[in-house]
């Protein structure tokens, strides 16, 4: 059977500024694959990100840096099929990994259409301020709208010195408060805000027009956007200040996988319930050594491997 349903209105970039002039919070949150997106899309949230994150959840990196936009492209796109299974309203957006965009404009538009083309996105996210305002404008230009991304910048963890809260003095909040600006001015419909002090959040959602989606930011942005392996309780290891895990399903699966392996190995499973049976199928017997070859007669199988 099917589990295609009827596809709601999807959410759009007016609708995310419609919004944050309502007051209404916005829920993002990742996916990597389709059977992921599948559920995060059955749950209502108003936006998935197909995050670069993926090279450290996914594919087990230290950061973000190996991802290319291949891959970008190859998660976006099986994303995109488990939202469509299920007729999800989820806006969808995809990052555009290190190196796709940095070297040149032209570079950084070809880029992002391929990855709205070929991955399916409706938008792309890349990460920087007021250096990347030139690119924004030819991106939005080719008719590619982009999400924009300050604060902590994964990407640039080496220039920024490790995963750490910026803008906590008032000379870095001034930067990232005229980043704001500049972004929304390139043409942003929107911005994650990655973890800044929830006051410095507080002033650049006041200041710009365009919905600000924190992580790690405060209350005071108009939405929020979480790893679904993070607010799922995946990783015993990886426990941020930021994320609140509704869910432990990392003791759950490793605690079923046991139950699955002790089954196999007392014979408990598969029972009875979990085989097929059929009273027309008899094995062939083995023919003696040396006897030539005959053919099986009518109706005869023998037994799978």
């Amino acid at each position: 059977m099917s589990t295609q349903t009827a596809a709601q209105k999807r959410v759009t970039i007016h609708e995310l500024k419609r919004m944050k002039d309502r007051g209404d919070k916005i829920a993002m949150v990742t996916a990597y694959d389709a059977t992921a997106a599948r559920l995060v899309g059955q749950a209502g949230v108003d936006a998935v990100l197909v995050g670069d994150s993926l090279g450290m959840v996914v594919q087990g990196h230290d950061s973000t840096l190996p991802v290319t936009l291949e891959q970008m492209i190859y998660h976006s796109a099986m994303v995109r099929r488990g939202l469509q299974k299920v007729g999800a309203r989820a806006h969808l957006v995809g990052d555009l990994p290190f190196g796709s965009y940095q070297a040149s404009s032209d570079d950084a538009v070809k880029a992002a259409m391929r990855l709205v083309a070929e991955g399916s996105v409706e938008a792309v996210k890349l990460e920087g301020g007021s250096d990347y305002v030139e690119v924004i404008r030819r991106m939005v230009r080719a008719g590619v709208p982009v999400m924009g991304h300050i604060g902590l910048t994964p990407q640039s963890v080496h220039k920024l010195g490790g995963y750490v809260v910026q803008g906590k003095d008032a000379e870095k909040a001034q930067v990232l408060l005229r980043d704001a600006r500049a972004l929304e001015a390139a043409g942003c419909y929107a911005m994650v805000l990655e973890c800044i002090p929830t006051e410095l959040a507080r002033v650049i959602t006041g200041t710009v027009g365009i919905p600000t989606i924190g992580i790690g930011a405060g209350p005071s942005c108009d939405g929020q956007v979480l790893v679904l392996n993070d607010l799922l309780g995946l990783d015993d290891g990886f426990v941020p200040k930021f994320v609140k895990r509704f869910a432990e399903l990392g003791g759950e699966l490793r605690g079923a996988v046991e139950r699955y392996a002790a089954e196999v190995r007392s014979g408990a499973f598969p029972a009875d319930e979990h085989v097929f049976h059929s009273s027309a199928v008899r094995l062939v017997p083995l023919s003696d050594e040396g006897e030539s070859e005959r053919e099986d007669p009518p109706g005869v199988m023998g037994a799978p491997v």
